[in-house]
């Protein structure tokens, strides 16, 4: 058994990056890779004694669950990272020694990435914006959120969302579900939507520069040294930083690519020195809901939410979307795509697709493929005499938000309408706005440029290249926003 967590997931080439590990074994050593078109193995280290070290105890009492809430603490081991290593997505593997273990096993290939025993780290230049005008921000509040620091033979099942821990608030600490950032978890949303992607951008001559959401909450300056955000899969939480941080980069007119769904969801609230975070949201502890209704819903109107909502940035909102029914994750959902509209905008051209306007049918971008899904996100919508979807902004989406693609969802996850608050709150959506929830890719400039791909499967589908207008898009939409002196105008 070995496990670890890193104190944290990104370092500047040339400091040192910190470890912390947990065996049964006598031994370990540690082997560092980078993640581009391949995983590639840049390092490893001599062997260290091994020790085990407990987890925190459930702070509720739980028997047999570790906290999600508490810094686990093990002790720090530091490595330096190498002048030459590349900035990028790299990985550290913990590898057992000793009688009995596996002491030299084969490399990690791209094949094998999601797994325990391991977690990844970026490696950022001394130089923000030296390598390339392109950031790709990895979404890690999102990914602590959901991580339940299980590991092999042993599902302890603590996150946000399995037995999480509520704190109450108090003069210097918010209220709501507080998480760990250092607690080990291993790989799993990096393999399934980040990893196929990163390859892609590899294969295809992109270079590009990798931030966490930490970076972006941090540094009010960050994002100057870029033209192009990136945000990748699904990323749910964000801070008010990070929001404020974003809006500014947009209004200066820098470009923001959501590659992603469910965005910016809840508020987070970082805590003890950056190392952990809260969110009051809606998720019940036991059988209770701790605190109804949850005030860090971006879009729910202030006082029982933020009142901010998510899509005056993004453009579209996980409330104007949802889950497909499924009987399985990523589940059997329907391959249908989007139906294209807007065919002759930019975004489109070299993709042969049309959009019914010559009296015919129109064509779906990503037919065949789970593009729709796993988690969507839309726009509040009308259509035209024509047939046309076009925004209608009662929810807060800009005005100048252009439709470029659309799919009304049937059914949507029934989970949803079991939430007692936020997290669907369909109750208070249906009094609100009265269209139909609808997966929606779109476009809209105020400044910079923003696009929505309103899925969080777009990166799997593009990065696997499992369709052919899909990448052309996705190409057309690289070369224009990653430099910002070029307009993405006209809009058609």
């Amino acid at each position: 058994m070995i496990e670890g967590y890193l104190g944290r997931e990104s370092v500047t080439v040339g400091d040192e990056l910190t470890v912390h590990v947990s065996t049964d074994a006598p031994r370990f050593r540690l082997r560092f890779y980078r993640l581009g078109r391949e995983l590639v193995l840049v390092g490893e280290t001599g062997e260290y004694p091994g020790a085990e070290h407990a987890p925190p105890d459930h702070p509720d009492g739980l028997t047999g669950r570790a906290s999600p809430s508490d810094d686990w603490n093990w002790p720090p081991l530091s490595h330096a990272v190498p002048e030459g290593w590349r900035p990028g997505v790299h990985l550290v593997e913990f590898v057992e020694c000793g009688p009995g273990r596996a002491g030299n096993p084969p490399p990690l290939d791209t094949e094998h990435l999601e797994g325990h025993g391991r977690e990844f780290f970026i490696v950022r230049p001394r130089v923000a914006g030296g390598h390339s005008r392109v950031l790709y921000k990895k979404s890690t509040f999102t990914r602590h959120a959901y991580n339940r620091s299980d590991r092999p033979g042993l599902e302890r099942a603590v996150s946000l969302y399995d037995h999480p821990v509520h704190r109450t608030g108090a003069t210097d600490a918010p209220r709501g579900h507080k998480v760990s950032l250092h607690r080990p978890g291993g790989v799993i949303d990096l393999a399934y939507w980040d990893a196929p992607f990163i390859a892609w951008l590899d294969r295809h001559g992109y270079p590009v520069e990798y931030c966490t959401d930490l970076d972006l909450h941090e540094d009010p300056e960050l994002l100057s040294s870029y033209d192009l955000l990136l945000s990748v899969g699904h990323d749910e939480y964000w801070s008010a930083a990070m929001r404020d941080q974003a809006e500014r980069f947009v209004r200066d007119g820098g470009n923001i690519a959501f590659l992603s769904a469910n965005t910016c969801w809840w508020r987070v609230h970082p805590t003890d020195d950056n190392t952990a975070f809260v969110s009051d949201t809606d998720h019940h502890v036991g059988e209770e809901y701790p605190h109804l209704p949850a005030t860090d819903q971006w879009w729910a109107p202030a006082p029982d939410g933020v009142g901010i909502p998510e899509n005056a940035l993004t453009g579209v909102s996980f409330r104007n979307g949802g889950m497909w029914a499924a009987t399985e994750w990523p589940g059997d959902r329907p391959r249908v795509g989007y139906t294209v509209q807007h065919a002759d905008h930019w975004i489109y051209e070299g993709a042969g697709l049309r959009d019914g306007s010559g009296g015919g049918e129109a064509d779906r971008l990503g037919a065949g493929t789970p593009l729709i899904g796993y988690e969507c996100d839309g726009a509040a919508f009308s259509y035209d005499a024509d047939g046309t979807a076009r925004a209608t902004g009662e929810d807060g989406t800009p005005e100048s938000f252009l439709i470029l693609g659309i799919h009304v969802l049937e059914p949507v996850h029934e989970d949803f309408h079991h939430f007692k608050w936020g997290h669907w709150n369909a109750v208070v959506r249906e009094k609100s706005i009265s269209s139909p929830r609808a997966a929606t890719m779109g476009i809209y400039t105020a400044g910079g440029t923003v696009f929505t791909a309103g899925t969080t499967d777009w990166p799997v589908v593009c990065g696997h290249e499992q369709d052919p207008a899909v990448v052309r898009v996705t190409r057309n939409l690289l070369d224009r926003l990653r430099h910002r002196g070029r307009r993405a105008h006209p809009q058609r």
